[in-house]
């Protein structure tokens, strides 16, 4: 050893290269998942959030009870802090959860109450604290329809009082709708004897468990400090530009087990067959950006600066995967490429509250049927969608229960000449010779339209802007970041906004409830609220899957195209692509949390040839 040493020190003078002591082993790299996010995030708390990418990044530090399983196709529900699959009783109404002992909180200061060493454990009274959560009025959840109309008893009234008599929701009183048995088994009953019920529980955006003492302690800074019982944790958040996620250090042990369907590609077979076994998760850290404009989002994942990119631009596609093939130049650089439907919907909604584009008058109805039949989806599809994507009928999307392939309506129908003379009929007329129609009362006839800044965004508005043109409708468009749009669209505030929704569960229910009227300011922020529609909904929901479900749900959908609440533009086709030392990528778009199941190899990551050619 000495003798070594010695060398070393006479070697030093001579080279940069660093000299090891015999036998000395070197620390492998860290395995990070580095990719970024096209829309910033909101914050982090189950009860406050309902976009999609924050709802991403708290699947992977909040735990649901149950989970769907990763590869499995058909899909399929199976447990995660549960101990087994909850006991449901024959009419729906009544779910009964244990979780399994030994599932612990990551640590935080909120738990200095505990004795050195000691962790936070799990038990059912926070699953019951975290769901009351929903119903506090202070919270203004955004997913509380999704209880609310359940109507689990005593929780509606609990709300009620507080919101009436303007004094903090009482957690303490018991409900008939919650009830913990024991420590780790509680009991949650509804009166709606909804069958897919059990789903909600297994959306960890939602039913996320949190800790009560973490809430006290962080008070309305709470979306600032998720603590969980998942596989990460949040270190580092730069809000709007940077997130990182490290492992839980008390996350129990969990192994992969995943099975891919038959009929699935080689290569997702051979990489499963070799992780088998392994301890989850496998990598160590996440890094997100946030970077809106698709070009750098773009160039970032060719240099290899990214390890995946999810949802490749649009405009990207023909260069990307030309015929929806992955280009040469790429698969000889060994890319993987995932494509899937994703169970969503691009929409833009009128806000039915508003005194222009609202109502539900038939020269109301027609405003907005014209508006629609002047929307050219073909062209939309074509050009900023770049054929990803495929024209909607209503609001259901293909990939969940309800989804009818033969159902043809006029949302998707483009007919400038019928919108002019809808326009016409009723009075909405060129009254002042200035070129563009006003009001049936001679007032102006202006739709202010909401969006963003992106590239793809600014596509969609130079096709409103020609749409409109040709139907003489002025149009403004007011931008801003998403953030500040959802706040906007949830107060009522907006007249119109292009968005997206997408579905948490493999059900149609996901999508109706965006014209469900006692939904507003929720799901539904298009503000409808039809008795027609909404008996519809409740009829359809009590109903278990088949054809008289399927028949009242396509009649709901047909109330939709009739009133134009919302016009529905286009169920979307994404692609995503992950680089060659990535094993174990695939896309299920119910499991957000993906990352706890894929590995990373990553002395191919940094050998891998960056922007500037160096390695």
């Amino acid at each position: 050893m000495l003798r070594h040493r010695v060398l070393c020190f006479l070697l030093a003078g001579l080279t940069a290269a660093p000299c090891l002591a015999q036998g000395a082993a070197t620390e492998p790299p860290a395995k990070v998942l580095r990719y970024a996010f096209r829309v910033a995030e909101t914050g982090f708390d189950p009860a406050q959030i309902s976009d999609l990418y924050s709802r991403i990044i708290a699947a992977g530090i909040f735990e649901a009870p149950l989970q769907y399983e990763y590869l499995a196709r058909p899909l399929r529900l199976r447990t995660a802090t549960a101990a087994e699959m909850p006991e449901i009783s024959a009419d729906f109404k009544t779910l009964t959860f244990r979780l399994r002992p030994g599932t612990y909180f990551n640590d935080d200061p909120a738990f200095d109450g505990l004795k050195p060493g000691e962790k936070r454990e799990l038990t059912a009274a926070d699953y019951i604290y975290s769901i009351k959560r929903h119903f506090d009025p202070r919270w203004k959840s955004p997913n509380l329809y999704l209880l609310e109309n359940a109507r689990l008893p005593g929780l509606n009234e609990l709300r009620r009082e507080a919101l009436e008599q303007r004094k903090p929701f009482d957690y303490e009183r018991p409900v008939a709708g919650l009830r913990q048995l024991d420590r780790y088994t509680f009991q949650v009953r509804t009166e709606a004897a909804d069958p897919r019920f059990v789903h909600q529980f297994a959306d960890p955006s939602v039913m996320g468990v949190v800790a009560r003492e973490v809430v006290e302690r962080y008070g309305d800074k709470i979306m600032e400090h998720p603590v969980g019982t998942g596989a990460w944790a949040l270190t580092e958040w730069r809000r709007s530009s940077r997130m990182v996620l490290e492992k839980n250090p008390n996350f129990r042990e969990l192994r992969y087990d995943e099975q891919p369907p038959a009929d699935s590609e080689a290569r997702l077979k051979a990489q499963a067959a070799r992780l088998q076994g392994r301890r989850l998760p496998m990598i160590d850290r996440v890094e997100i950006a946030i970077i809106e404009e698709n070009q750098p989002r773009w160039l970032s994942f060719l240099r290899g600066e990214f390890d995946l990119v999810d949802e490749v631009p649009a405009e990207y596609a023909p260069i990307a995967f030309p015929n929806n093939k992955l280009a040469p130049n790429l698969a000889k650089r060994g890319m993987q490429m995932v494509r899937y439907p994703r169970a969503d919907v691009a929409i833009s909604y009128f806000n039915m509250e508003d005194p222009v584009v609202g109502g539900y008058t038939p020269d109301k109805v027609a405003l907005r049927r014209a508006i629609s039949l002047a929307i050219d989806i073909d062209k939309e599809i074509r050009l900023p969608r770049r054929g990803q994507a495929m024209a909607a009928q209503g609001p259901i999307s293909p990939g969940v229960f309800g989804y009818e392939p033969a159902l043809k309506t006029t949302m998707s129908e483009h007919d400038l000449a019928r919108a002019r003379a809808l326009l016409d009929l009723y009075g909405y007329v060129d009254r002042d010779g200035d070129g563009w129609r006003d009001q049936a009362d001679g007032s102006d006839l202006t739709i202010e339209y909401t969006t963003e800044q992106d590239g793809e965004k600014r596509a969609l508005a130079e096709l409103w802007q020609k749409a409109m043109d040709a139907i003489q409708i002025r149009i403004k468009f007011r931008i801003a970041k998403w953030p500040e749009n959802l706040k906007a669209s949830t107060a009522g505030k907006l007249m119109m906004w292009g968005v997206g929704w997408s579905a948490a569960a493999p059900d149609g229910d996901t999508f109706l409830s965006l014209g469900y009227g006692p939904n507003k300011s929720q799901s539904n922020k298009a503000r409808f609220d039809l008795p027609a529609y909404n008996a519809l909904y409740e009829q359809q929901k009590a109903l278990a899957n088949g054809p008289e479900r399927l028949a009242l749900m396509t009649e709901a959908q047909k109330l939709i195209v009739a009133y134009m609440p919302i016009k529905m533009h286009v169920h979307r086709v994404y692609t995503d692509l992950a680089q060659p030392w990535v094993s174990g990528y695939h896309r299920n778009v119910f499991v957000r949390d993906f990352w706890k199941y894929i590995d990373i190899d990553a002395e191919a990551a940094q050998a891998s040839p960056k922007a500037d050619g160096k390695k």
